[in-house]
């Protein structure tokens, strides 16, 4: 990803709030999580600005609370 700090419309964090997945299921093994890119609440609370650096043909999107965990 280019710039995983951009400041959100709220000026008010540099750090996502989330980070968006890829996830493709495999039958009979885990899915594949591929990090896609990132999001960051509204000041508000009622919604999310999302910033994708690639667009998933298959699969879904899941949208995480970062964590330090990397399994």
């Amino acid at each position: 990803m280019t710039d995983t700090n951009t400041t959100a419309t709220n000026g008010s964090s540099r750090t996502p709030s989330h980070i968006a997945y890829q996830v493709r299921d495999r039958e009979g093994k885990k899915g594949i999580w591929t990090r896609i890119g990132s999001a960051w609440a509204h000041a508000d609370g009622n919604g999310f600005n999302i910033q994708i650096e690639a667009v998933p043909l298959d699969g879904r999107i899941s949208l995480r609370v970062p964590t330090d965990n990397k399994e």
